[in-house]
């Protein structure tokens, strides 16, 4: 595919290549990123309207919260008026009518209140006292007001209610619900239990929803609106405005298409304290009038963008259509040299990089005729090289070593010291044709711990043969350790450095001691010596030198090879850790990941 398509572009024009490259990296890019932008300002537009509203519906919530707190303190303080009870619930002559007339007239708390507090509209108590005259404060509940939904519903539990009801002033049935406290209360004297009902005055709410920039409306329980910013929506339902909440609508905003027209919508439920039904606030604005202005705005940016994409592709196609005519009139001197006529001169005017080819182009075509009377000669040159280069060859191919011929020759040494009772000969020739074996082997490929210490051990012994009872090991791999992998030829240069470099410049007997230990996902390996030890500047350079990196050393088997390959494989830190103290001895350690196949 890639090959097509790269084939697919060498036959095509340049003036084609760059309109077409123009189009797919410049043109479309930017349409896309335009059209993000433009959505981008819609959707924060958006966006902030939304949180104005969340906003603007929680002030509301928290304005008309402060607003029914009092007639909810005006209910607590009736809850336990006396006198209230008194009027409520003695039983009134007919003989004496000026009884109930002193009772209404001594008692003013429900005036008093209402004048105290401009939240509240009015206060009634309804009780079940026949001998009750009603003067639109103390009311007789007869079987039509027992009938009534809200009373029944006070008379269930000892709980405040907030209900949209008909204003009780104004018995005729004509006129308009207001939103009332209706709770229940009970005389303990009596035994008896009355509702009372507290009118809000609407008004306060109604003139804080009209200073809302977007349509707000607080309904009662039943989706009742009983104030809005719109005062004709007063007395509807949520339903019938088409913003039916439904389900759990405690806090939160959604999106609705009501007439065709998309909304965004936040509601917001207020319960107060003891109440066991409380208000909805809901505020919500049309989509299109919030980003009318941002698709205005991205109409205009769009139609400047296109402008100038436009003008750009002009400006493409004329600079494309030069430099094609004149890469054409190049194309015809090449073609009149390719036919022999070195004669050829290119006259192309301007100093661009056309330009100079052109001139190039003369340069080239001149000194080809200079050139022509050394191509038998350097033909000639060619073919004597060839012949030494063939020479050189065979002489290193002769001079290999067959890696058969070195362990079979290693096999007859042994096998003849054998023989002749050199048994410490013999196995000193086994371990070392055994080495040189495995390290041809072993290559590029991962290697288990076990078959590194195997390798390891196989050193020690000669080396051992070499110094006799001088040297002692000790090589510790806890069972958990043998099977991880790791490079090859990491551990030997540890125990070969610690030999060469620590032990042979002692004279008494010396240690080198290798421990394996897997702590978590990692495996420790240190080598330990008690050789001559470093001083620690001499520790400072040969840190040092293990990180510097020497390409002519890539092949040397070493401190350096080992800490570059184990930082190369398994990150820096995982290289060589060095310390030592002179006269005591040096340890070297490392660690490596413990997973079987993680870098293999």
């Amino acid at each position: 595919m890639r090959k097509r398509f790269v084939r697919w572009l060498n036959d095509m024009r340049i003036r084609n290549k760059l309109i077409f490259f123009y189009v797919i990296v410049v043109m479309i890019p930017v349409l896309i990123v335009g059209f993000i932008v433009i959505q981008y300002f819609r959707l924060d537009a958006l966006q902030k309207a939304t949180e104005q509203t969340e906003n603007n519906v929680q002030r509301i919530k928290t304005q008309t919260e402060n607003l029914l707190n009092v007639p909810i303190r005006v209910s607590n303080q009736l809850l336990l008026d006396k006198d209230m009870e008194r009027v409520a619930t003695t039983l009134y002559s007919d003989d004496d009518p000026f009884q109930l007339v002193n009772a209404y007239r001594e008692y003013t708390d429900f005036t008093d209140y209402v004048r105290s507090y401009s939240e509240i509209r009015s206060i009634q108590l309804y009780t079940d006292n026949p001998t009750l005259l009603n003067n639109l404060q103390f009311m007789n509940a007869d079987s039509k007001i027992r009938a009534t939904t809200w009373y029944e519903k006070a008379m269930q539990a000892r709980v405040i209610n907030w209900m949209y009801i008909d204003d009780l002033n104004h018995p005729d049935g004509n006129s308009p619900k207001q939103l009332s406290l209706v709770r229940q209360i009970f005389f303990p004297t009596s035994g008896k239990r009355s509702v009372l009902v507290i009118q809000v005055d609407t008004g306060y709410l109604n003139s804080l929803l009209s200073q809302e920039p977007f349509d707000t409306m607080i309904a009662d329980e039943d989706g009742n609106i009983v104030a809005a910013k719109d005062r004709s929506a007063i007395g509807r339902t949520l339903g019938d405005m088409g913003f039916e909440v439904g389900g759990d609508a405690s806090e939160r905003s959604f999106e609705r298409q009501i007439d065709g027209v998309d909304y965004r919508i936040s509601i917001n439920t207020l319960i107060p304290s003891s109440s066991k039904s409380g208000l909805t606030i809901v505020s919500a604005f049309s989509s299109e009038s919030i980003v009318h202005d941002a698709n205005r705005i991205g109409l205009i940016g769009a139609g400047l963008i296109v402008f100038i994409l436009l003008m750009a592709l002009l400006a493409v196609y004329f600079n494309s259509r030069l430099i094609s005519s004149r890469l054409l009139k190049l194309n015809r001197s090449l073609n009149r040299v390719a036919e022999g006529n070195l004669d050829t001169v290119s006259r192309i005017d301007g100093q661009d990089e056309i330009g100079q080819l052109s001139e190039q182009f003369n340069y080239m075509v001149s000194n080809i005729k200079e050139l022509m009377h050394q191509v038998y000669e350097a033909s000639e040159a060619n073919s004597r090289l060839e012949v030494m280069q063939r020479e050189i060859k065979l002489k290193m191919l002769a001079s290999q070593i067959n890696p058969h011929f070195l362990f079979n020759a290693l096999e007859s040494i042994r096998m003849r010291a054998h023989v002749q009772g050199e048994k410490d000969i013999a196995r000193a020739v086994r371990l070392l044709g055994k080495l040189i074996r495995r390290n041809l082997e072993i290559g590029n490929r991962h290697t288990t711990l076990k078959n590194e210490l195997d390798m390891v051990e196989s050193y020690l012994e000669i080396q051992k043969f070499r110094h006799g009872d001088r040297l002692h090991y000790t090589l510790a791999a806890e069972p958990d350790t043998l099977d991880v992998l790791l490079p090859p030829l990491l551990v030997q240069p540890l125990i070969e450095n610690a030999i060469v470099h620590g032990l042979e410049n002692k004279e008494t007997e010396g240690n080198v001691a290798l421990h394996a230990v897997r702590i978590g996902d990692e495996v420790l390996i240190d080598v330990m010596d008690n050789g001559a030890g470093m001083t620690p500047e001499r520790l400072r350079q040969v840190e040092e030198s293990i990180r510097e990196k020497d390409e002519k050393e890539e092949s040397r088997i070493g401190l350096r090879n080992v800490h570059q390959r184990l930082v190369m494989t398994y990150g820096e830190e995982c290289g060589l850790r060095i310390s030592s103290e002179l006269g005591k001895g040096t340890q070297i350690y490392f660690k490596i990941p413990a997973g079987r196949d993680d870098y293999v």
